[in-house]
């Protein structure tokens, strides 16, 4: 019953306040260019939501371990509440700054604790759909916060408060999170930056695909539409690549988890599954070289970065709650979420280095050198685990 009562929780507090959080940046955006600042201020300005998620990822377990899971949960969800107050408060850029650093690295801490609440709470058997429907409903939240945005107007005062409804609404779930034990680890468990190189070390090609999975879904999703433009594409057209993306990934995240949850051997199942989401991402890198001639292709391209970038990240958060609990848990899901920022600030660069030098073959390269060495490396450990199985 305590775990039902979680997951529900877990659900509700995260639904309402990924709203607001997803209304919250785009309104910063359009009033920060309404006061006339630069594209590269602006730019910077949106950055540091990744930089405060990137920064306080190595440190979460050390912080739920310190405060107590659940305690780390209400300290989560209650700053960006505050913060999104502060911006009632004050006009001046500096101080936008500031709060947005602190709100996202709480947003930060946020993510790593309810994905590892997710992990813990779900019953084994049916652990794979539940995280797929947690990845689904965290989709469904990009398009619900910036669809009410956009009905509003960002000039409507009512915007902010509305933002700031939407997680006082979320804290209050966060409360029905029911009390836990002490977990059992929280003497053992290594936590920090040396927490961090453990669980790179232990599971290094499951931390690869968080790489890739941020990759290919999030990092490619923010230049899909300057990418678009760069092949003649419409503004309206280019922006719909960006759309077309997410929704690969919130469609395919319950499929994935409803499957793995049916494998025999789970384990060796579910690193087949990431050979095969590599493969479509080697061929989607491929494919761009083509895109040029064949311009619909780009469609496809989107909705292959989206559809397996997302399945993978999903995946490997299954692998991980499959394995671990408590403080251990919590370290190697932010360790996840690390390299998942990881990957997808160095794709965002990366990419966009490479459409100005050659949106063809240079960043059809880039494309199948990241996902061919996640073909080789979960081939090579699907190998070993079907090795491991079969002397069993």
């Amino acid at each position: 019953m305590a775990a039902h009562r979680g997951l529900l929780a877990v659900f509700g507090s995260t639904l309402f306040q990924l709203c607001g959080v997803f209304m919250l940046l785009p309104l910063l955006l359009f009033l920060l260019k309404r006061a006339e600042v630069s594209n590269t201020v602006a730019g910077l300005f949106a950055a540091t939501e990744w930089l405060g998620i990137f920064v306080v990822s190595p440190f979460a377990s050390a912080i739920a371990r310190k405060l107590g899971r659940r305690n780390a949960l209400w300290l989560a969800s209650i700053t960006p509440l505050i913060t999104a107050c502060g911006f009632l408060f004050t006009d001046q850029l500096a101080a936008w700054f500031v709060l947005l650093l602190l709100g996202a690295m709480a947003g930060g801490m946020r993510w790593v604790l309810a994905e590892a609440f997710i992990s813990e709470f779900s019953p084994p058997k049916h652990r794979g759909l539940l995280i797929g429907a947690y990845a689904t409903m965290i989709g469904m939240t990009m398009v619900v916060g910036p669809a009410l945005l956009a009905w509003l107007g960002a000039d409507d005062p009512a915007a902010l408060r509305i933002v700031i409804g939407f997680m006082l609404i979320g804290l209050a779930w966060t409360a029905l999170i029911p009390r836990l034990p002490q977990d059992a680890d929280n003497a053992t468990a290594r936590v920090g930056l040396v927490g961090l190189w453990y669980a790179v070390r232990a599971n290094p090609v499951v931390m690869l695909a968080g790489f890739v999975g941020g990759f290919f879904e999030m990092g490619l999703s923010s230049v899909l539409p300057i990418y678009g433009l760069s092949l003649g594409l419409p503004a309206g057209e280019a922006a719909l690549l960006l759309s077309l993306s997410g929704l690969g990934g919130t469609l395919c995240a319950m499929p994935a988890g409803m499957v793995a949850d049916r494998f025999a051997s789970p384990a060796l199942g579910r690193r087949r599954l990431m050979v095969l989401l590599a493969v479509l991402l080697l061929i989607s890198g491929a494919m761009v070289l083509a895109v040029e001639q064949v311009a619909v292709l780009v469609w496809v391209v989107a909705l292959l970065w989206g559809a397996a970038g997302g399945t993978l990240y999903t995946l490997t958060m299954f692998d991980i709650g499959s394995r671990e609990t408590g403080i251990t848990l919590v370290n190697s899901t932010a360790v996840l979420v690390l390299t998942y920022t990881l990957g997808a600030l160095v794709a965002s660069s990366a990419a966009g280095l490479m459409l100005d030098w050659s949106a063809s073959v240079g960043l059809s390269l880039l494309l199948m050198a990241v996902a061919g060495g996640g073909v080789y490396a979960f081939a090579r450990s699907a190998r070993a685990l079907a090795a491991q199985t079969k002397s069993a």
